[in-house]
């Protein structure tokens, strides 16, 4: 969360973040008002207290990162008419590899799930498609060379 770089959220993804913060900061206001446990218990630090602390430390640490998100996020817009023809973000690519056909959605790495088909633009795959045509191959070079054929593009 260092630096300030665009995060890409489809309308669904936006949604779901945002109900999160909604849930996080009720969860937030209702530990406030609860009694806090002391600090010491007997002569030793209590570890009701130590566990409470810990549990809203966490609390706003995942809430500052979901306020992060929400003043960083751009929504997934499918491009202009003249631009369908290439891969962007928010398209769902059918390719074919190795003789089998699969398909995969370019979204942002927030919602990227690689075994729901969902891939990450950041990802050397989603990477790799970025601006190619039906057609065109797509050559992905980790430890394995592999072929993608791009058959479809849709959005």
């Amino acid at each position: 969360m260092a630096e300030d770089k665009k995060i890409y959220l489809t309308k669904k993804g936006e949604k779901k973040i945002k109900e999160e913060l909604t849930k996080l900061l009720k969860t937030r206001k209702l530990k406030s008002k609860k009694d806090v446990p002391s600090v010491l218990h007997s002569e030793e630090l209590n570890t009701e207290f130590l566990t409470f602390r810990e549990d809203l430390e966490f609390l706003e640490l995942k809430i500052k990162e979901l306020e992060y998100i929400l003043k960083n996020y751009e929504i997934i817009k499918i491009p202009p008419k003249k631009e369908r023809d290439k891969v962007h973000l928010g398209a769902q690519v059918k390719v074919e590899v190795d003789g089998q056909e699969d398909e995969f959605m370019i979204i942002g790495t927030l919602e990227a799930n690689p075994t729901a088909g969902k891939i990450s633009n950041e990802s050397p795959v989603g990477k790799a498609f970025i601006n190619h045509k039906v057609g065109d191959e797509v050559i992905i070079s980790s430890p394995v060379k592999v072929v993608y054929k791009i058959k479809a593009i849709k959005y």
